[in-house]
């Protein structure tokens, strides 16, 4: 209404998206990959001081390789009603065991973990058929039994390779033609997905003030319910391109798929910001 252009009114919120990428850029590149580092190295120390703050009720334990646990509370030092399931190379079960009590210890010797079970029923399954059900051989009840848990899965070791605790410069100097020998094509694939997520995902910000600007625009004060179904569309299906691309990550295609949310949402919003300006 003023004569001036959209792009010059706009300009103030341009520039904050532009900050506000530049932020993200630093976090998703540096601050995530150490803080999800740190947290492991943290995970190992505490499970190391206190085995049992793994175990939590009513939820899932799946940090060991080849077992989940489930646990239905804790009685002092003691787990009430914990359920072990082991699992196979193909992560199918092989074994079922439920005991009423269970208690961990750390065997500093060993590095383990010596996880008695007490009052428990085993049921076992066939190893060469585990989803076979009519091959389920019958439960047995023990007074006491033991599983022993490598604490060395906790530990982040330094030659297993970890796209997502890797600093940006770290994962390309992995990919570089020099290193490339000791990493197998998926975990390739895998670096060259994360680099791309990392920086496409940073561009969110630029993206959707592009998009938002010219909906916010044209959309009339008793329109405001429409316009956040529209924002709340347009995110999930930007945020549902990046889950399906990080699910397909070990693929050569995979750090391409990382760009189309922001290639299409930003093509969409500068066609609709310039047609906006013409009127």
């Amino acid at each position: 209404m003023t004569g001036m252009s959209l792009a010059r009114i706009c300009r103030s919120v341009f520039v904050l998206a532009i900050l506000l990428t530049a932020l993200t850029l630093w976090i998703n590149t540096t601050i995530f990959p150490r803080a999800k580092s740190k947290i492991e190295e943290a995970k190992y120390e505490m499970v190391v001081e206190d085995p049992l703050s793994l175990f939590v009720a009513d939820k899932e334990i799946m940090d060991f390789k080849g077992f989940c646990f489930y646990t239905e509370g804790k009685v002092g030092d003691r787990l009430k009603n914990l359920e072990v399931i082991q699992l196979n190379a193909a992560r199918r079960p092989i074994k079922y065991i439920h005991a009423h009590r269970a208690y961990i210890e750390n065997d500093d010797e060993s590095d383990n973990l010596i996880l008695t079970l007490e009052d428990a029923k085993i049921v076992d399954r066939d190893s060469n058929s585990p989803t076979d059900v009519t091959k389920i051989k019958p439960g047995i009840k023990v007074g006491k039994t033991y599983i022993t848990i490598p604490l060395d899965q906790l530990r982040r070791d330094p030659k297993k390779f970890r796209a997502s605790i890797l600093e940006t410069s770290e994962l390309i100097r992995r990919i570089d033609s020099s290193d490339k020998n000791s990493l197998t094509q998926k975990e390739i694939n895998t670096a060259r997905t994360e680099v791309n997520k990392r920086y496409s995902f940073s561009l969110a910000c630029l993206t959707f003030a592009l998009i938002g600007i010219p909906l916010g625009v044209t959309a009339q004060r008793r329109e405001t319910s429409i316009g956040f179904a529209l924002s709340l569309g347009i995110a999930a299906l930007y945020f549902l391109f990046i889950i399906v691309a990080d699910t397909l990550k070990d693929k050569d295609y995979a750090q391409y798929l990382m760009w189309v949310p922001n290639l299409v949402f930003m093509g969409l919003g500068i066609f609709l910001f310039m047609r906006l300006g013409r009127k």
